[in-house]
C-alpha cells in the first residue's frame, strides 16, 4: 500500500502548479524601463577567526527558513507612489485590502511577522475610505499606514494564473466523454494538528477502507473508472488535455454545446503529490527546456494522443470542482479573487491579506509596467512555495490567458507591514540576542 501523502492545505489552486511548466526555461523578450529602489544590504558576517580551521558539522545554510520571521526582514525607505501604478490599479488594491481586513484581524499570521491587532489601525482607516478609493487617496493610504520591508533577499519570481474556458457537454456523447467530477463524499481530509501539535497546519487526504485511512484513488485509477456510476459528473469535456490544464489552473468555465457557460472552481484534490509533466517530457527528450511552457506541452500532448494519457497519468494529483455561479473564484481567505490585484503567496513568508509591492525586471509586450505596483495576498497554491515566490491572478479571457501563460519573471518584492511592526520585530530580535548573551555569560561563570 502506498504511504499517506502529507500535504499543505490548498484553495483556488492547484492551478498555480502551472508555474512549474513556466519555470522550465521560459524567458520574456522585453526590456526594463524602471529601476527598483535600492534594497538595503543585509548585515555582513563577522570576519572569520582562528576557529575556522576546526572540524565543523555539515552546513545547513541551504535550508530554507521556516517562515518570514526566521528569514529576517529589512525596512526600506521609499514611497509607494514611486512605483507608478495606474489609477485603476491603486484603487483596486485598496478595495481588495478592505475586503481582506476581516481575515487579517481574525486569523493567526503563519509568517510570524504580525499579530492580529497590528492590522486594526490600517483596517479601520481603510474601511472609513470605502467607496472613496481614488488613485491619489489609495496611494496616500498605503504610504501613511505601511512601511516597505524586504523579506530575505527580496528577489522575487512571479508567474501568472487565469480562468480557462473549455468545451463541454451536459451529457456524455461522441467527442464528449471525459467526465468533470464533483468532490466525492468519501474523500476525507484529516487535520493532523488535531492529533499532534507539531503537525499543526498539515493535513492528509484519503478514504476509509476496512476501517483504515488509505490513499485516495490517483489519476490513473480515476481515468480507468474508479468514480464511474456515482453521479459525480458536472459535465463531460471534449478534450482531456484541456481538462488536465483546467485542473492545474483550479478554476475556469465550461462552455456547453447549447450556449450555456458553467463557471466552476476548485473543490478539493485527491491528496497525491503533484508531478510536473513538463519536466518529465524534457527528461525524456520530447521537449527542449524552452518548449516546456503550457502551450508547448499542450501541443505535444495533442500531437501524441497515444502517449498523452500515460504522460498525464504520471501526475497522480486530481482536482475536483463545484459550480460557483457568477462570482469570481474564491481565494485562500474565502473571498473572490480580483483580476490584476490578487496575489497567490506562500503564507509562511507573506501574511495572507497583506499588501505586497512588486517591481519586475522585464515587461510582457506592450509599453506599460503591467505588473508593477501594489498587489494583495489573497490566495495560495501547491507550487507557490518559498521566499518571494508569487503567482498573480489575471482573470478570464484571451488577454488573461496571454499574460498569465507567458509570465515568468524575476524582480523585486517588498512586503508592506503596518507601521511599527518592523521596529517591534527588531526590538524583539535585539532582546533575544541580549538574553542569549546573558545565558552564555552565566554558563561560563558556572564552569569556573
Amino acid at each position: 500500500m502506498n504511504s499517506v501523502v502529507f500535504k499543505k492545505d490548498t484553495s483556488f489552486s492547484a492551478r498555480r502548479l502551472s508555474a512549474v511548466f513556466l519555470s522550465l526555461g521560459l524567458s520574456l523578450s522585453a526590456c526594463s524601463t524602471l529601476h527598483p529602489p535600492h534594497i538595503e544590504p543585509a548585515p555582513q558576517p563577522a570576519p572569520p577567526s582562528a576557529e575556522k580551521n576546526k572540524p565543523v558539522a555539515p552546513s545547513n545554510n541551504n535550508k530554507q527558513p521556516e517562515n518570514a520571521k526566521q528569514a529576517g526582514i529589512r525596512p526600506q525607505n521609499f514611497s509607494v507612489s514611486w512605483v507608478g501604478m495606474t489609477n485603476e490599479k491603486a484603487a483596486s488594491a485598496l478595495a481588495a485590502f478592505q475586503q481582506s481586513c476581516p481575515f487579517l484581524i481574525s486569523h493567526t499570521d503563519k509568517s510570524g511577522l504580525t499579530e492580529k491587532e497590528d492590522w486594526s489601525t490600517p483596517c479601520s482607516a481603510a474601511q472609513a475610505m470605502t467607496g472613496n478609493n481614488s488613485s491619489g487617496q489609495a496611494i496616500a493610504f498605503f504610504d501613511r499606514y505601511f512601511e516597505p520591508v524586504v523579506v530575505g533577499d527580496g528577489k522575487a519570481f512571479v508567474t501568472g494564473y487565469y480562468e480557462p474556458q473549455i468545451l463541454a457537454s451536459s451529457q456524455p456523447k461522441t467527442n464528449y466523454n471525459t467526465p468533470i467530477y464533483r468532490r466525492p463524499a468519501d474523500l476525507i481530509e484529516v487535520h493532523l494538528g488535531d492529533f499532534q501539535s507539531t503537525l499543526k497546519g498539515r493535513s492528509v487526504r484519503g478514504r476509509v477502507e476496512k476501517g483504515q485511512l488509505v490513499p485516495y484513488f490517483d489519476r490513473a485509477a480515476i481515468d480507468k473508472g474508479a468514480l464511474s456510476n456515482r453521479h459525480l459528473e458536472i459535465a463531460w469535456a471534449a478534450d482531456p488535455v484541456a481538462l488536465f490544464f483546467l485542473q492545474i489552473q483550479g478554476s475556469g468555465r465550461l462552455a456547453l454545446e447549447d450556449g450555456r457557460v458553467i463557471p466552476v472552481e476548485y473543490d478539493g484534490q485527491n491528496g497525491h503529490d503533484y508531478k510536473a509533466i513538463g519536466r518529465l517530457l524534457v527528461q525524456k527528450g520530447a521537449l527542449e527546456n524552452s518548449q516546456a511552457t503550457m502551450s508547448g506541452i499542450t501541443d505535444w500532448l495533442h500531437s501524441h494522443p497515444t502517449e498523452a494519457v500515460g504522460i498525464m497519468e504520471n501526475n497522480p494529483s486530481y482536482v475536483f470542482f463545484r459550480e460557483r455561479g457568477d462570482r469570481n473564484p474564491l481565494g485562500a481567505i474565502g473571498i473572490p479573487v480580483i483580476a490584476e490585484t490578487s496575489l497567490a503567496v506562500d503564507p509562511a513568508y507573506i501574511p495572507l491579506g497583506a499588501p505586497v509591492v512588486l517591481m519586475l525586471d522585464t515587461k510582457h509586450g506592450g509599453d506599460s509596467p503591467f505588473v508593477n505596483g501594489v498587489w494583495i495576498a489573497q490566495d495560495k497554491g501547491g507550487a507557490i512555495k518559498g521566499l518571494n515566490r508569487f503567482d498573480s491572478y489575471w482573470g478570464y479571457g484571451a488577454k488573461a490567458e496571454h499574460i498569465a501563460g507567458g509570465l515568468a519573471s524575476h524582480g523585486s518584492a517588498w512586503l508592506l507591514l503596518p507601521k511599527g511592526v518592523a521596529a517591534r520585530i527588531g526590538s524583539e530580535k535585539h532582546d533575544k540576542a541580549q538574553e542569549g548573551t546573558k545565558i552564555s555569560g552565566s554558563t561560563g561563570s558556572d564552569k569556573k
